[in-house]
């Protein structure tokens, strides 16, 4: 099912150890999926970066981000799965689809300290239970995609169908069209 010609190339982290390399939560939440982890070096752990050195398209590397939103008179966090070549909407289509009447992304330590993640790292796997996960229309399309898997160190590579097995999962479109500017 997943495929990428270097894969053979990769240093893979077989299931029984996931503990020792992931954040606790993350190793519980992806342990029987069908889902590769492998390690990376932390300075190819950004986006561009990491499709540079590993050979994966843009196209296929998603970012998970924190924002932080006010919604009946309360404050609350949720996690946006996007793909690193497009845009997000954040005021328009993020908002709209967390009803939401103010939206920020969440400072570098709230989104670390509460995903227990580290920044650069957070992935949809293991977030609290009370957080909303909005995965972009767009990374459903793709027939795999590489994401975060908790720490910079580490990358998980999945089909997108596996993230709609995540009880939190919305499906919505988020991002701009290519070229397109908010």
């Amino acid at each position: 099912m997943l495929s990428h010609e270097p894969l053979q190339k990769l240093d893979i982290i077989a299931p029984d150890q996931f503990g020792a390399h992931l954040p606790a939560h993350v190793a519980a939440s992806i342990t029987g999926r069908d889902i590769v982890v492998f390690s990376v070096t932390d300075d190819a752990s950004d986006t561009a970066d990491f499709s540079a050195r590993y050979g994966f398209p843009m196209e296929d590397c998603a970012n998970t981000i924190v924002v932080r939103y006010k919604k009946d008179g309360g404050e609350h966090l949720a996690a946006l799965v996007t793909l690193g070549s497009l845009r997000i909407d954040v005021n328009g289509a993020v908002k709209a689809a967390l009803g939401a009447k103010r939206i920020s992304f969440a400072q570098r330590e709230v989104a670390t300290e509460q995903s227990a993640m580290e920044f650069g790292g957070i992935t949809a796997f293991g977030l609290p239970a009370g957080w909303r996960v909005l995965v972009d229309a767009a990374v459903m399309e793709r027939q795999q995609v590489v994401m975060g898997a908790g720490i910079r160190k580490a990358k998980l590579l999945l089909a997108p169908a596996v993230l709609e097995q995540l009880e939190t999962v919305e499906i919505a479109r988020l991002t701009l069209p290519p070229g397109e500017t908010a």
